[in-house]
Order: structure tokens, then C-alpha cells, then sequence
């Protein structure tokens, strides 16, 4: 566990929510103290505007922040407008982690949203596209069957879902106690060995993580600690949970160069 006055243990980390609100809501309702500061960690789905939808933290007074995940699009432009709309969204507007580092309890936290695709990046090869701005040109690149309403929706797509090495610059100059990410590192079987790169690169102590549906703790040689988080399940920065969400998916052995706490 990480210890010392620095670590603000209100900080709750909640995992994939999936329009699954309830659990958070009862989580709240069964707290016999409650966070100061909730950070969302992706695939919210917002069917309505985030401010609405995250009516239990924010009417209860607890700060939000949120990074995006691999699922918040696919109910197309519209919600990812409720995401990320600003008018739509006036309480969480100034929330967004990707791409910065915001101090947050007393800690720098820096997110990551979305994950890897291969038509933008698939680590560890080199990037296809550094810039959303280069979608237009690439999109033409598309076979003859796709119509050009497809190619938009592609790009859009792309646009908001895949990890963008422009972010990724972004971050890599900074520096960050704890980094929030989608995307799971390689502590996770199916991870990517590029995140822990990035946190190490930026002095983190901590990556936090949701994506694959487990709550977990795991630790590398060189001592940087990951923080799995399951489904809609509020975490602590030490790991221990606020409240329970889905039932945790299978997660498999250690990967070599982690040791699960």
C-alpha cells in the first residue's frame, strides 16, 4: 500500500460504469463518510448528459473528473456529446483528465483516456497517425466500398476512442503522482507495457486503471503499483474498496515482472 500524508484517502476511483449508476448510488448511500473527490475512469455510456447522470457524486458534493473509455462512442455523436459537451455539461465541464495532469487531493493526477487501435497505434510497433488532425487525409485511404458517411463516422470514431500519441506527448514532459488510464498496463494479461512506460517516464507512483472488468493490485520490481478497478466498484488510492460493483471478471496469473498483491 502507498502510505503518507500526501495521499488523500478520499479520493474514490470508480471503474467502467455502463449506465450502472445504481451501484454507485447505493455504494453512496451505504458509506459512513463519503469522498471528497470521484475520478471516472471510462465507459460511462452516457445516455444523458454526464451532469445528470452523475447526479449521486455531484449532488452529494463530491468533485468529479472522468477520462473516457473504448465505449463512449458507440452510441455515436450523441453520446458522446453528453460526455463531453460543455453547455450540456456545466458541472463537470472542467473534469476532463485526458491529456493533463490536474492536482487532485493533494496529488498530481494525469489521464489517459481511451485504448489502442491499429489503425492510430498498436504498441509496441510505431504509430500509424500522431494527430486526429490527420484522419481526413487517412480516411481517403479507405477502400471504394466504404461511402463517405462511413468514413466520417470512422473518423469520429477514432477521434474520441483511440490513445493519440499527440496526448500521449502531451503528458510525457510532465510530471504526475498517480496516472489514470483506460487502458490497462502489462501487470493485467491483456495490457500494454507502453502504459507503465508513460507513468514511469512521468514519476508516477500509481497507475490506476478500468477496461477489463477486475479489481486488482499488483506491483513491479522497480516498485510502481497498479490498481486494477471493476465494474461501477469505487476503489481507494490503498486499494480498498468504498463499495462493491459487478462481479470482478477472471483474471488470470501474474505476468512476468508483477507480483499480485
Amino acid at each position: 500500500m502507498l502510505q503518507g500524508a500526501e495521499w488523500d484517502q478520499d479520493v474514490v476511483f470508480i471503474g467502467d460504469i455502463h449506465r450502472q449508476w445504481r451501484y454507485v448510488a447505493e455504494g453512496l448511500a451505504k458509506s459512513a463518510r463519503k469522498p471528497g473527490v470521484a475520478v471516472l475512469l471510462g465507459d460511462m455510456e452516457c445516455d444523458k448528459p454526464l451532469d445528470v447522470a452523475a447526479a449521486p457524486l455531484l449532488d452529494a458534493g463530491i468533485e468529479v473528473h472522468w477520462i473516457w473509455g473504448n465505449h463512449d462512442y458507440d452510441g455515436g455523436p450523441e453520446m458522446w456529446a453528453n460526455l463531453v459537451d460543455h453547455q450540456r455539461n456545466p458541472r463537470t465541464r472542467h473534469g476532463v483528465l485526458n491529456a493533463r495532469v490536474t492536482e487532485i487531493g493533494g496529488l498530481r493526477i494525469a489521464g489517459l483516456g481511451g485504448t489502442f487501435r491499429r489503425r492510430v497505434w498498436e504498441p509496441p510497433g510505431d504509430p500509424r497517425l500522431q494527430a486526429r488532425g490527420e484522419l481526413r487525409e487517412d480516411m481517403k485511404t479507405l477502400g471504394p466500398d466504404w461511402t463517405e458517411e462511413q468514413r466520417h463516422s470512422m473518423a469520429e470514431a477514432l477521434a474520441a476512442m483511440a490513445i493519440w500519441p499527440e496526448d500521449v506527448e502531451a503528458l510525457a514532459t510532465q510530471r504526475a503522482d498517480v496516472l489514470v488510464t483506460h487502458e490497462a498496463p502489462s501487470s493485467h494479461p491483456q495490457g500494454v507495457a507502453f502504459i507503465e512506460s508513460l507513468a514511469r517516464k512521468m514519476g508516477a507512483r500509481l497507475v490506476i486503471h478500468g477496461h477489463h472488468h477486475v479489481c486488482y493490485r499488483a506491483r513491479a520490481e522497480d516498485g510502481l503499483q497498479v490498481q486494477g478497478v471493476g465494474a461501477a466498484w469505487g476503489i481507494g488510492l490503498d486499494g480498498r474498496p468504498w463499495w462493491p460493483g459487478e462481479a470482478n471478471r477472471w483474471l488470470g496469473n501474474a505476468p512476468t515482472g508483477w507480483a499480485h498483491l
